[in-house]
């Protein structure tokens, strides 16, 4: 057959998306009316509706299956639907009219694919990329790239991994799950996903997975205010269940599926029904021993619940619910000084916290997955562990006892939401595109002219901070090609390539990232780890050991999971006496290690032969760079080694207290400018030096 000419040069992309699972369509989409209808669905709108809106993106498709069951909804049965200007649903038709829920996917999967390959090879134009949403839309996204070359990136959305240790179970169904993950994990140019967790632990933990593949890109919120209207009608939805309209809500809204651990909520509750009222949106039903066995299963339990613990007239769990019933309820729930609850089992991301936020509504969330970097980030309510209903019960409590802490909270959600916005993800989303179609070559990783240099510089607040002084790093290592520049970082890799995509920072040759304990190399399917960094020191590491000696320093708390690396070790210390102490009981294992603070309450623990300096040093002899064309750039104690080594050393204006002793050294020069203008300064103000150094000794001045 004949197929369209692939323009991977093109400027305007054709982006499309392909979701199997659900009732997908626009809006108003009735989550929860199967097991299948969940989040995911915003998370594609939303990201679609936004690519649509970008100037570099002609064509925004959703691609799903078409099935004709009225009862869910007869668009389903339509073959286009547009659901925003420039964003169209396309829905193939498998040859199966039925809905099919997730497990029974797989076997119309192959018809389905055949379809779209067959839909694809009779059109004009090809999409430049394709967006697979879980493993199964992968597969078909795999076998679409077989066909006519089309590139794919993958989300996740969910991780079977985790289902498996949160439920403690193995089946041959999820075994398979799993294994079909590690697959879409392998073959995707890159993947997706929305926070640290998922990006740094959940998709990890997979054989196959690379970090150098993996991009973390945060979802945005599409959060209006509630209208009057909308608040009268949430009123109306929970007000027959309820006694007293006036106490503080506590609200939740999640699919009846048992990784959402309702019943967990309900056991909390009923510790504190004296004091409030709980509302649960579980999906959408007209009784509740319809749908599917699992969403029977838990909703006669949360029944069970209610009438054991006697909650009638303190909770709400209506049928069915519209989006502006949402809106309205979350609203409700502010203004009586409630709370949100998510106290899933496993929560990969977790849109609805975010939607509290933006609603100035405090939370409480699991622990477990996505929600850790998100309270993290917001500030916006308290993490608990999903097992322990007391542990939920107590930190409800705290909030609605505890009005300063609640105002804090809802301020700090409303402020700081606003920055997740779709039309930033879809800007992430372009420049990865733009990543993943461009295929380049590896850059070398040896010199190229006998007068190379190397700039190595840190990244937050040296780099980062100021968009003029961004443009003026670009247009430097575009008029000097013989300069390599090199991130030097204390974020990890997947971070730190967030942050570069964010403010539009040229992409290095190398990344050395987790405080020097990391290098890896810019490469055409990704970065790659450097296998021989660090070197010898590796022998002596001994993790155990220094986790067991830091344990004994009550003051000194472990970072997250996410920051220890395979040779780094990291806390925060609240003290500056704990640096004596640490390093003391570190000395007393006799291990070779190399303490780094930073930032007045940062500790990193590292191999003897790990750090900036020791990274820089091995850059540069795969380089072939001397010394004396070596230019670094910091702000802060995680790069005093780098800095007080380097001989062309540059610290910022804007750089911390802790390392102003070195400014004092007379390789260092400090610039009068801040962030990435002052790292300029003082390349040029280093090269104007050494360019007159040998004018004045010849002139008769000491060197």
């Amino acid at each position: 057959m004949s197929l369209p000419e692939i323009c991977f040069g093109s400027t305007a992309l054709e982006i499309m998306s392909i979701a199997l699972g659900g009732c997908l369509r626009g809006e108003p989409v009735p989550y929860g009316i199967t097991q299948d209808t969940g989040g995911h669905i915003a998370y594609i709108l939303g990201e679609m509706r936004a690519l649509a809106r970008h100037e570099r993106v002609q064509r925004a498709e959703i691609v799903t299956r078409r099935f004709d069951d009225p009862a869910l909804g007869a668009v389903h049965a339509r073959r286009r639907e547009e659901c925003a200007p420039g964003c169209v649903i396309t829905r193939i038709d498998s040859g199966n009219p039925r809905y099919l829920a997730k497990d029974e996917l797989a076997a119309d999967r192959p018809a389905f694919t055949r379809a779209l390959i067959a839909e694809l090879a009779a059109r004009d134009s090809l999409p430049d990329l394709i967006h697979a949403h879980f493993a199964d839309a992968a597969a078909v996204a795999a076998e679409v790239e077989r066909a006519f070359g089309i590139p794919f990136v993958y989300t996740a959305h969910s991780l079977g991994l985790d289902k498996r240790t949160a439920f403690g179970t193995r089946s041959a169904g999820l075994e398979a799950r799993i294994a079909e993950e590690d697959r879409a994990i392998g073959r995707a140019a890159a993947v997706i996903g929305s926070s640290r967790d998922e990006c740094e632990r959940q998709l990890l933990a997979y054989p196959s997975a690379r970090p150098g593949r993996i991009h973390r890109l945060v979802p945005g919120v599409s959060v209006e205010a509630a209208t009057p209207a909308a608040i009268a009608g949430a009123r109306a939805l929970v007000a027959p269940f309820l006694r007293d309209m006036d106490r503080p809500m506590l609200l939740a809204i999640a699919r009846p599926v048992r990784k959402k651990n309702l019943q967990a909520l309900v056991e909390a509750f009923a510790r504190l029904a004296a004091r409030a009222n709980l509302v649960i949106l579980a999906g959408q039903r007209s009784a509740s021993d319809e749908g599917e066995a699992e969403q029977r299963e838990v909703i006669g339990a949360l029944l069970h619940l209610v009438d054991r613990h006697d909650l009638y007239g303190r909770i709400a769990y209506p049928k069915t619910h519209t989006s502006r019933d949402v809106a309205g309820l979350y609203a409700l729930a502010a203004r009586s000084g409630g709370v949100f609850v998510n106290p899933a089992l496993v929560e990969p991301f977790g849109l609805t916290i975010i939607e509290a936020a933006a609603h100035g509504l405090p939370v409480v969330a699991t622990r477990m997955g996505g929600p850790v970097d998100t309270l993290a980030e917001l500030g916006h309510g308290t993490l608990v562990d999903p097992r322990r209903p007391a542990d939920i019960a107590a930190a409800i409590g705290e909030l609605l006892a505890d009005r300063a802490k609640w105002a804090r909270c809802a301020a700090n959600g409303r402020a700081r939401s606003r920055a997740l916005s779709w039309a930033n993800y879809a800007e992430g989303f372009v420049r990865i595109a733009d990543e993943v179609r461009a295929r380049p070559e590896a850059k070398a990783a040896g010199p190229t002219c006998p007068d190379r240099s190397l700039f190595v510089s840190d990244l937050d607040n040296t780099l980062t901070g100021c968009a003029k002084g961004i443009a003026r790093l670009r247009a430097f290592l575009v008029g000097d090609p013989r300069f390599a520049f090199v991130i030097a970082t204390g974020r990890s890799l997947i971070e730190a390539r967030r942050l570069v995509r964010e403010w539009d920072i040229p992409a290095p040759l190398a990344w050395i990232t987790s405080v020097g304990s990391e290098i890896h190399w810019s490469a055409a399917g990704g970065p790659e780890r450097d296998a021989a960094f660090p070197g010898a020191g590796r022998c002596d590491w001994q993790p155990e050991r220094i986790e067991a000696a830091m344990a004994r320093l009550p003051r000194l708390q472990p970072q997250p999971a996410c920051e220890q690396r395979a040779f780094k070790r990291s806390y925060f210390y609240a003290r500056e006496e704990d640096l004596g102490a640490v390093r003391r009981a570190l000395a007393e294992t006799g291990l070779p290690v190399r303490v780094i603070a930073s930032h007045g309450r940062l500790l990193d623990v590292l191999p003897a032969e790990a750090g900036k300096a020791a990274a820089m040093r091995h850059v540069a002899a795969r380089l072939g760079i001397v010394p004396a064309r070596i230019f670094a750039a910091g702000d802060s104690g995680n790069d005093a080694d780098m800095l007080a080594e380097c001989e062309n050393a540059i610290i910022v204006s804007n750089h911390c207290a802790e390392i102003a002793a070195l400014t004092r050294r007379a390789n260092v020069y400090l610039a009068r400018a801040a962030h990435a203008a002052g790292a300029i300064e003082g390349i040029e103000a280093h090269r104007q030096r050494r360019a007159t150094a040998p004018l004045a000794l010849a002139a008769g001045d000491a060197p």
